[in-house]
């Protein structure tokens, strides 16, 4: 049984990547919109007039944070195994893009529409959000390699493409949101005191209106571009291939085999390391931009959600670069243990400019750190992201026995989650609402240990490297691709991250 597919390309691609692209972003808006205001919001004084946030310290949001993108990378999980045994790709996205609008939209709710029932609103929003992102993510990134055959050289060009469009819209978010809650937001007299209340349920509405428009965009032109694809349970699709090739019988796994698995729960243990420092930026460094820092440029404030931008430009900016260095390199390009290893030692350099912005301020909250220090820690951490993280799927594919791929891509989505979940934990150290100096001290500790973790990791994984290599049994290769195939590898690494790549197992 096979789908069908329209005819047509644009730019040498079928018409269907550029509605997915598309789709994608606005997706990817949505979710980066509301990734940037959460702990904001948590975190913000409670407001009687519809605005402001719950009032939450800053110890239970960060903890909160943890568990919500740990659950952003199980939950596809099992989106995608229903979409491969009942639902389709197709329904699976309009059904989870309707939920993830939905729970934007229950977030977006003004206070005093429930009076005492903010807390319950927030948990209803954020679960339905979580629910349909499962749904949504593992699927889109699926139906890009759907619309190619199989040894098609035009595959890996498309996810280039489709994971520019995700990095556009989260760049593009963390302007829209901060125009919107700002824009919305009101001035009330607090103790005394005038104070500017944000609206940050005008941020969650734009998130849900990203949401909408993606949705609206797949329903007007997904039969017209897409065809069939997407519309039939993959599950049903493999019986018949089954049925025309016969079971691959089961046998153990080789020794070989076993090497390899242990090459992938190594490094599955860094990777944790890594991201526990890496998803620092959307909750403890987003509460430290936020508080601790000079964001004046003249009579201006730069928004704190601006800077959650940064790595999407940066990504866009120097992915070719390291594409370059990789393929100058030739002979002499490391092999993805040291890469991995100069990922982790990157981390650290990023926390080193944060343990500068502390140290600037001298113990005194009342004296806010430079702006360029998170500018300075943002790109060193996307260079570590660039260096380490196109390392991980591809890895997992090439090295995982195909019989027990789709356990194994699991087991490294648990990593992530794993480390998504200690950051929440590591970045809930800042304290439990006490003094700013206080929370100060205990930011400096949090960065100087994970600066420290880094590199120590760093180095561990520097001289294990030419055993993993050993484990790998060749899959590790001698070829050098070329520039633009190196390219293609860096510019994926938000889609690997993020968007849950095209190797989503079935399981």
């Amino acid at each position: 049984m096979s789908v069908t597919k329209p005819p047509g390309t644009i730019l040498g691609h079928p018409k269907g990547l550029f509605l997915l692209f598309t789709t994608e972003l606005w997706e990817r808006f949505s979710y980066y919109a509301m990734r940037a205001i959460l702990v904001l919001y948590l975190v913000d004084q409670v407001d009687k007039q519809g605005g402001g946030g719950l009032g939450w310290t800053q110890a239970d949001a960060l903890s909160l944070y943890g568990t919500f993108t740990a659950l952003v990378y199980l939950t596809p999980l099992i989106g995608g195994w229903l979409a491969d045994n009942y639902l389709g790709q197709r329904k699976a996205i309009y059904i989870g893009g309707a939920l993830m609008a939905l729970g934007q939209f229950t977030l977006a709710t003004p206070h005093d529409l429930f009076p005492g029932n903010a807390t319950a609103i927030f948990y209803i929003g954020l679960g339905t959000l979580i629910i349909g992102n499962g749904l949504f993510k593992p699927n889109i990134s699926t139906m890009v390699g759907d619309l190619y055959e199989d040894g098609d050289h035009r595959r890996d060009g498309a996810f280039t493409i489709f994971y520019m469009g995700i990095n556009l819209g989260a760049a593009l978010s963390g302007f829209v949101v901060a125009w919107a809650y700002t824009h919305f937001g009101h001035t009330e007299i607090i103790d005394g005191k005038e104070l500017f209340i944000n609206n940050w349920q005008a941020g969650f509405f734009c998130a849900g209106v990203g949401m909408v428009i993606s949705l609206i965009i797949q329903f007007l032109f997904a039969q017209k571009l897409l065809g069939d694809i997407g519309t039939v349970p993959a599950a049903k699709l493999e019986k018949l291939r089954e049925a025309e090739h016969g079971n691959i019988r089961k046998e153990p796994l080789t020794k070989e085999e076993r090497d390899r698995i242990k090459v992938i729960m190594v490094m599955g243990l860094f990777t944790i390391i890594f991201w526990a420092g890496f998803e620092q930026a959307g909750g403890l460094m987003n509460l430290f931009t936020n508080d601790f820092t000079d964001r004046n440029i003249g009579t201006w404030e730069v928004p704190t959600t601006y800077f959650q931008s940064l790595n999407a430009i940066f990504i866009v900016l120097f992915a070719p670069v390291i594409a370059s260095i990789w393929i100058r390199l030739g002979s002499k390009e490391p092999n993805s243990p040291v890469k991995f290893a100069l990922g982790l030692f990157l981390l650290a350099v990023g926390f080193l400019f944060m343990i500068g912005a502390v140290v600037e301020m001298d113990g005194n909250p009342t004296n806010k750190s430079s702006m360029w220090w998170l500018v300075g820690a943002y790109f060193f951490h996307t260079m570590g992201e660039l260096c380490l993280s196109p390392i991980g799927l591809s890895m997992v594919t090439k090295l995982a026995p195909l019989r027990i791929a789709s356990l194994m891509m699991g087991a490294w989505f648990l990593f992530i989650a794993a480390a998504n979940k200690v950051a929440g934990v590591v970045g809930s150290f800042i304290g439990h609402g006490g003094a700013k100096e206080e929370q100060l001290a205990n930011a400096m500790a949090i960065f100087s240990g994970i600066a420290i973790t880094a590199v120590i990791s760093g180095i561990i994984l520097y001289f294990m490297a030419d055993k993993l290599v050993d484990w790998m049994h060749g899959a590790e290769g001698n070829i050098h691709p070329s520039e633009e195939e190196v390219l293609e590898s860096e510019i994926a690494i938000t889609g690997e991250h993020e968007a849950i790549a095209k190797h989503m197992p079935k399981l």
